[in-house]
């Protein structure tokens, strides 16, 4: 397994090719932590990189590892026992946005056993995903989730999600009537954490989760300004996420 904690200074793209063609590249940096020994920065770091219980599954406060076992044993899987690997945005200044969060779980010799991965939408809602990758690091799993407020809730997501090492390379295909309207990547290579590299990444990335939140509207805008039609949001029960009001009281 990649040592943990890692930095990955990334480049995320977005390739929409139906009903109509749009693209955008956004760069930041992620997270790759061991979700029972999160990085714990000197004093004066720690608003730049936060790793909050309460970003991830059921919200309630409890270990992330809690959450993740209390997930698994809903889909009648066991708890797997040994290192579990978080690819994740931190929050930065008080703030978070995690569009794509990744789990890798291992048994208890450190061999991969299963994927979750857990999804943020901007309405405040979060949804789960149980895979099953092949040796390849690619899985298939139907589209349960209100993301894009221009796709409906059906189709099927293809995801190729190696786990990270000197490399960072994640892409995620959603499959629809045998076409592939949506592509999203994620590309970058791995650094120590050092003090040094944690405000490097914070100085060229500022906000940097705030910034993701704002991308996602703003191209949201443009597309309607396209007159991309808008899919209606099913009512449907979700995990909420804390609003950043409520993550600084």
């Amino acid at each position: 397994m990649t040592p943990v904690p890692a930095l990955y200074p990334c480049t995320i793209t977005h390739v929409r090719t139906a009903p109509t063609r749009y693209a955008l590249r956004h760069r930041t940096y992620m997270w790759l932590v061991d979700i029972d020994q999160p990085p714990e920065l000197p004093l004066p770091l720690r608003p730049l990189a936060r790793f909050d219980p309460r970003d991830h599954f059921a919200g309630d406060g409890r270990s992330v590892r809690a959450g993740l076992e209390e997930f698994l044993a809903a889909h009648g899987v066991r708890a797997p026992g040994g290192p579990v690997l978080m690819l994740t945005h931190a929050r930065v200044l008080g703030h978070v946005f995690n569009p794509l969060t990744l789990y890798w779980c291992h048994d208890p010799d450190g061999v991969p056993r299963h994927v979750v991965a857990e999804v943020h939408n901007t309405y405040g809602q979060r949804h789960s995903y149980l895979l099953r990758p092949n040796p390849s690091g690619t899985a298939h799993v139907d589209k349960e989730f209100y993301v894009s407020p221009f796709f409906p809730v059906d189709g099927r997501y293809r995801m190729r999600l190696p786990a990270p090492d000197r490399r960072l390379d994640l892409t995620v295909h959603l499959e629809r009537d045998g076409g592939r309207p949506f592509t999203a990547t994620v590309r970058g290579a791995r650094r120590e954490v050092t003090r040094t590299e944690v405000l490097r990444q914070a100085l060229r990335h500022p906000w940097s989760t705030a910034v993701v939140s704002a991308a996602i509207r703003l191209h949201g805008i443009r597309l309607l300004l396209r007159g991309l039609p808008v899919q209606p949001r099913p009512a449907r029960p979700s995990t909420p996420t804390r609003t950043t009001e409520e993550s600084v009281r």
